[in-house]
C-alpha cells in the first residue's frame, strides 16, 4: 500500500516507480541506487524510505533497514505495510513487545490483514502466550483460509500446547495447499515424533530433506527422531550435518548432545548443552537438557540449579519440572520429588508419563482424585495418544498394586504392556540364540586354556541378575560400607564387549572371544579399570550392577579375573511379574508379553547354570533376595566377606544412605527392608498363566 503524499514531486515519483520496478525484479542494487537518489532529492519522503527499508532487510542490512522504516511510519503512520515489515525485523531482533506494539498498528488500519496477524502469532508465541497465539492465527485463517504459513503457525502452537492430533490436522492442510513446503514437513514430523510415530516422522523429515538438503532445522529433528528409534550414530551424524551449515544452531547441539547422552558420552553431551547455553543464555531447553545430562553424571546439584533455572525462565515447563522430580527421586528427597511431579500433572494433565512418575512414588491411593483423573482420561481414549494411554495404564497397574486390588491393577498392566510390546521390534529368536552361543564360546575348557589374565585387579564388584530381583538393594547394602563406590548401571562393559569386532577380524560378541590375543585382553581389562578410577579413585571396591552383565560373565574371568561377581535370585514368577509391572527407561524388550518373558527367563536360569559349572569355585556368589529379606546381617557378612571387606554396621543402616540411586527402585531402597513383595504374584492367580506356563515348558 503506498503512502499518500502530496509533496512528492514527479521527478522523485519516477526515481521511487522505478526503483521499485528494479526491486520486483530482483535488481537490488539498482533499486537501492534509485530510492537513494529520491531521497537525496527529498529525505523525509516516506515512501521511499519504506521501500528502501524493505530492500535493507531483504539484504541483510537489519538495523539500517529498522532506521528506515521507524522513520516511514512516523511520516507517515497511515502504512500498515510499513508497520507490519517493521514489526518483522524488530522480531528478529528479538524484541518482541516492540514488534507486538508494530503488527498491533498495522492491524488498527487494516484489521484483515492476515500476514499481521500470523506474524502477531508468531511472537506471542515466542513469549509463551499460546492461547494468544493461537487465536491470531485462526483469525488470520478466517480472513485467509488458504493460506499454508499460517495453518503451519497454528500447528506449531497447538503442538506446544500438547493437541497433537490438532498440529497435525493442521500440518496436513497446509501441505495440500503446499506440497513441497519444507517447514510444514519438518514440523509435522516433530508432532508425530511426540506421538512415538517415529517412522512416520523420520519418513517427513526425509521429504523436507529432499525438497531442501541443507536445512539445518530438518537434520536436526530428523537427528532427534533417529535418536528415539535408537539409531544414535546416525542421530549424531545428522546433527552434526546440521551444525556444519549453521554453526550456531541451538536445536542441533540440542539434540546433538541428548544423542550422545543416550550413548553414555556424558561429557560430549554436556559439551554440546553448554554451547547451545552460549548461543541462548536464557534458553529454557537448553538448560533442561543440561540438567538431564548432568544427571545422569550424578552432578544432582548442578543438575537441580539448571532445572530451577529454566522454570524461573519458563514456569509452564512439564519436562524441567518432571525431571527436577526424577533428579530429586535419584538423589532420595522423595516428598520434594513427589511435589515436583504434582506440579508436572497440574501443568501437563493429559501427558501419561507425568501420571506415571507421580503414581510410582506410591502415595496415589485407588479411591483419590488423582486416580480418578487417569480412569477418566482413559475413558475418553481415542482422544488420547496411545504413548500417553500406554503411560497412564502403567501408572493405575502401580496405584491399584498398592492399593491391594492386584486383579484391577493386572488388567491395567496387560492394557499397557500390549502397547508397549506393539512398538517394539523384538528378535525373540535372535536373543535366545544368543545365549546358546554364548555357552558354546565359554566352556570350561576354553575357560582355562584361554590366553588371560587380563588385569590382575580386585577394584570391580559386579553385580548381575535378572532386573527387579533384587540387584539395587544388594548394591545399596555394599555401598553403604565406606570403602566401597555403587556406580550404578554402568555401560562400560556392554561397549567394551561391542568394541572386541575389529580386534577379532569383524567377528562379533561372543565368538569375538575365541579371536582375541593376549594384548587385547589387557587393553579391555585396562580400559574398564580405567573408567572406573575416574569415577571413584579412592575406592578399595567400585559395584558395577547392570543386571544383564550375566551374559558377559566369559569376558569378565578373561578381562578382569580377580572381580567380585554376584549373582542376585528371587522367586522366578515374583522376578519376572516385577518386570512386567515396570515400564522401563531403558528398552527390556522380553519384558512386555508374558509368554516371551517366561521364556527369556528360562533361558537366563539356563546360562547361569552354564556358568556355575565353568567357572572356578569364590569366583562367583550366588544371593538370594528372599534370605536376604528374612536374614539382611547374615548375607551382608558373606557379601561383604565374598568382597574382602571389613564387616562395617553401617551396610544394615542402607535406607539411610544419601548416594544416588537411578533405577526403577530408587524409591524403594530409601525404605527399610519389607518383604511384603515376596510371593506377591499369587494374587494374580490365572491372569499370570502365560508367564507360568512359559517357566514350566
Amino acid at each position: 500500500m503506498s503512502p499518500r503524499r502530496s509533496d512528492c514531486g514527479p521527478a522523485v515519483r519516477r526515481l521511487i516507480q522505478d526503483g521499485l520496478a528494479h526491486h520486483q525484479a530482483g535488481r537490488l542494487e539498482q533499486a537501492r541506487r534509485l530510492y537513494a537518489r529520491a531521497l537525496e532529492r527529498e529525505p523525509a519522503n516516506a515512501e521511499a524510505l519504506y521501500l528502501r527499508g524493505c530492500l535493507l532487510l531483504q539484504t541483510g542490512r537489519r538495523e539500517a533497514g529498522i532506521q528506515d522504516l521507524t522513520r516511514a511510519v512516523t511520516l507517515n503512520p497511515n502504512n500498515p505495510g510499513a508497520f507490519y515489515n517493521l514489526g518483522a525485523a524488530l522480531a528478529e531482533q528479538g524484541r518482541l513487545d516492540e514488534a507486538i506494539a508494530r503488527y498491533l498498528d498495522a492491524l488498527r488500519l487494516k484489521p484483515d490483514y492476515p500476514q499481521a496477524l500470523s506474524n502477531l502469532g508468531i511472537a506471542l508465541q515466542e513469549q509463551g502466550q499460546l492461547d494468544e497465539a493461537v487465536a491470531r492465527y485462526e483469525e488470520a485463517l478466517r480472513f485467509a483460509p488458504d493460506f499454508p504459513q499460517a495453518l503451519n503457525n497454528l500447528g506449531t502452537a497447538l503442538a506446544a500446547q500438547g493437541r497433537l492430533e490438532e498440529a497435525v490436522a493442521r500440518y496436513e492442510e497446509a501441505l495440500r495447499l503446499k506440497p513441497d513446503y519444507p517447514q510444514a514437513l519438518s514440523n509435522l514430523g516433530v508432532a508425530l515424533k511426540a506421538q512415538g510415530k517415529l517412522d512416520q516422522a523420520v519418513a517427513r523429515f526425509e521429504q523436507a530433506l529432499r525438497l531442501t538438503p541443507e536445512y539445518p532445522d530438518a537434520l536436526s529433528n530428523y537427528g532427534d527422531a533417529l535418536a528415539a528409534q535408537g539409531r544414535f550414530d546416525e542421530a549424531v551424524a545428522r546433527c552434526r550435518e546440521a551444525l556444519r551449515l549453521a554453526p550456531g544452531h541451538a536445536g542441533a547441539l540440542g539434540n546433538c548432545g541428548n544423542a550422545l547422552a543416550a550413548q553414555g558420552r556424558l561429557d560430549e553431551a554436556a559439551d554440546c548443552h553448554r554451547k547451545a547455553l552460549t548461543l541462548r543464555p536464557h534458553d529454557p531447553d537448553a538448560l533442561y537438557n543440561l540438567g538431564n545430562t548432568l544427571t545422569e553424571q550424578g552432578r544432582l546439584d548442578e543438575a537441580e540449579d539448571c532445572y530451577r533455572k529454566a522454570l524461573e525462565l519458563r514456569p509452564n515447563h512439564p519436562d524441567a519440572r518432571a525431571n527436577l522430580g526424577i533428579a530429586l527421586t535419584v538423589a532420595g528427597r522423595l516428598d520434594e520429588a513427589r511435589q515436583a511431579f504434582e506440579a508436572a500433572v497440574a501443568l501437563a494433565p493429559r501427558r501419561g508419563a507425568f501420571h506415571r512418575m507421580l503414581a510410582d512414588t506410591g502415595r496415589i491411593a485407588p479411591e483419590s482424585a488423582q486416580a480418578r483423573r487417569m480412569e477418566e482420561l482413559l475413558s475418553d481414549a481415542d482422544a488420547l495418544p496411545e504413548a500417553d494411554r500406554m503411560q497412564l495404564h502403567y501408572a493405575l497397574g502401580a496405584v491399584y498394586a498398592d492399593g491391594g486390588q492386584p486383579k484391577r491393577s493386572f488388567g491395567h498392566l496387560l492394557a499397557g504392556s500390549r502397547l508397549k510390546r506393539s512398538r517394539i521390534d523384538y528378535d525373540e529368536a535372535a536373543t535366545l540364540a544368543m545365549f546358546d552361543r554364548i555357552r558354546s564360546v565359554f566352556t570350561a575348557d576354553f575357560l582355562a586354556a584361554a590366553p588371560g589374565p587380563g588385569q590382575a585387579c580386585g577394584l570391580p564388584v559386579f553385580i548381575v541378575g535378572m532386573p527387579r530381583s533384587g540387584t539395587t538393594l544388594v548394591e545399596q547394602v555394599l555401598a553403604s560400607h565406606p570403602e566401597v563406590f555403587g556406580a550404578g548401571e554402568l555401560l562400560d562393559l556392554p561397549r567394551l564387549a561391542d568394541a572386541l569386532e575389529p580386534a577379532a577380524g569383524g567377528v562379533a560378541f561372543p565368538e569375538a572371544a575365541a579371536a582375541l590375543p593376549r594384548r587385547e585382553w589387557e587393553r579391555f581389562g585396562a580400559a574398564y579399570i580405567g573408567g572406573l578410577r575416574e569415577k571413584a579413585p579412592s575406592a578399595a571396591r567400585v559395584v558395577d550392577k547392570l543386571p544383564d552383565n550375566f551374559l558377559r560373565i566369559g569376558l569378565i574371568r578373561l578381562a578382569l579375573p580377580e572381580a567380585r561377581i554376584v549373582h542376585v535370585r528371587r522367586d522366578p514368577v515374583d522376578t519376572c511379574l516385577s518386570c512386567f509391572s515396570k515400564l522401563f527407561s531403558d528398552e527390556l524388550p522380553y519384558t512386555y508379553d508374558l509368554a516371551e518373558l517366561g521364556r527369556f527367563y528360562r533361558a537366563y536360569e539356563g546360562l547361569m547354570e552354564h556358568w556355575r559349572r565353568v567357572l572356578p569355585p569364590g569366583a562367583m556368589i550366588e544371593v538370594r533376595y528372599e534370605d536376604l529379606v528374612s536374614d539382611l546381617e547374615g548375607q551382608a557378612r558373606l557379601l561383604l566377606a565374598h568382597c574382602g571387606l571389613a564387616w562395617d554396621e553401617r551396610c544394615l543402616e542402607f535406607h539411610r544412605s544419601r548416594r544416588l540411586v537411578r533405577t526403577a527402585s530408587a524409591a524403594q531402597v530409601r525404605k527399610p527392608l519389607y518383604a511384603t513383595s515376596v510371593g506377591r504374584w499369587r494374587a494374580f492367580g490365572d491372569l499370570a498363566r502365560p508367564l507360568l506356563d512359559a517357566l514350566k515348558a
